[in-house]
This record gives structure tokens, sequence and C-alpha cells, in this order.
């Protein structure tokens, strides 16, 4: 299985503990997600704040709106300084993001490095190569802009 990254600084004017507060609820996440995809939590119940084992289902139309289901699970929480979302199930066959805020200069910056796999072996790659890997792009641009707006980072 041949694995990708994607990687990302963002510097956000806010403290650790705000920025914590902020990426640590599962809710939050669809308000950085573009409104095309029709990201939904479809979870029950969630806590207002991550932890080790806390599973998130999620209903997401990455493409063509086509729905597509994706189950991950929150693990490795260091707050305020890390935590890790690996899927358990959904569109890739293997997904792995990393989130980290440290503290610069009366700021925060923010690295997220997602590490993937698409699904369907040689297909996938090429997919990837067509597709994937530019709307991952497009996604994570969305997502720093509004981030941007939200703490009205430098």
């Amino acid at each position: 299985m041949r694995k990708y990254e994607l990687y990302r600084e963002t510097v956000l004017s806010t403290t650790m503990l705000e920025a914590w507060d902020f990426f640590s609820n599962p809710n939050n996440l669809t308000n950085i997600t573009p409104e095309e995809m029709d990201f939904k939590v479809i979870s029950k119940e969630l806590p207002r704040h991550i932890h080790n084992g806390l599973i998130i289902d999620y209903v997401v139309r990455p493409l063509a709106g086509i729905p597509l289901k994706w189950k991950t699970q929150i693990c490795a929480v260091n707050a305020p300084h890390s935590f890790v979302d690996e899927q358990l199930k959904g569109p890739y066959a293997y997904w792995h993001h990393e989130h980290t805020f440290e503290e610069k200069n009366g700021k925060v910056l923010m690295k997220d490095k997602v590490t993937y796999s698409p699904p369907f072996g040689v297909l996938g790659r090429l997919a990837n190569t067509l597709i994937i890997r530019k709307k991952l792009n497009q996604i994570f641009d969305y997502r720093t802009q509004k981030i941007l707006e939200i703490f009205k980072a430098d």
C-alpha cells in the first residue's frame, strides 16, 4: 500500500487554550469543511471535547454528491498540544491525521500532517494523481481560509 502525505502549517492569533477549545470540539469540523461536501457529524451525543478512544461517525459527499460514511477514532490525545484521528471505516485504505499546536511568539503554530492511502491499489494511485490529491489540497485550502477568518491569523 503506497502512502501519501499532506502537510500544512497555519499561524493562529490566539492562545493555546482557545485553539484547543475549538479544534478539540468534534462539532467544529463542519464549520471548516467546504459546504459542497455536505459534511455532517451523525454520531449522537458527542462530548464537547475529544478524548482517547472517541469514535465519530460522519457522512460526507466528496465527489459528485455521492454520500460516503466515514468513521474515525480519536487517539493519542495530549491536550492542549496534539491529537490524532484515524479512519476506522471510510473512503481511504488508510487515513492518519496528526494535529499539533505550539506556542510561538504569543501565537499558535498549528500543524496538520495527513498520511493517507487511496483504496483500489493501482487504480487508487491513479485516482490520487488525477483527483484525490487535488481535492484534498482544495479541502485544506478552504480549511486554512476558514481558520484564518475564525482566528484572525497572520
